[in-house]
């Protein structure tokens, strides 16, 4: 593993399963086992867009995440 950690580089893997996450199938599973797959499957990706979407800096050993959302009429 490289000693220099890129947060660019952090940012892009996440939009990348962010979009693993909308291709994946859905497993042969039925009823409330399904339902619980469906859910998992949207907070996976909810939580990868916005990482995914993230503008990161590293100052001083310190990662700041900075994630706008408000509205797109609001920026």
């Amino acid at each position: 593993m490289s000693d220099a950690f890129n947060p660019d580089e952090m940012i892009l893997r996440f939009r990348e399963r962010a979009e693993a996450v909308k291709r994946r199938g859905l497993p042969p599973i039925e009823g409330a086992e399904r339902q619980m797959f469906l859910e998992a499957a949207k907070l996976d990706f909810q939580d990868f867009a916005m990482l995914g979407d993230a503008s990161a800096t590293l100052d001083d050993g310190i990662l700041r995440l900075e994630i706008d959302l408000r509205p797109p009429s609001s920026n």
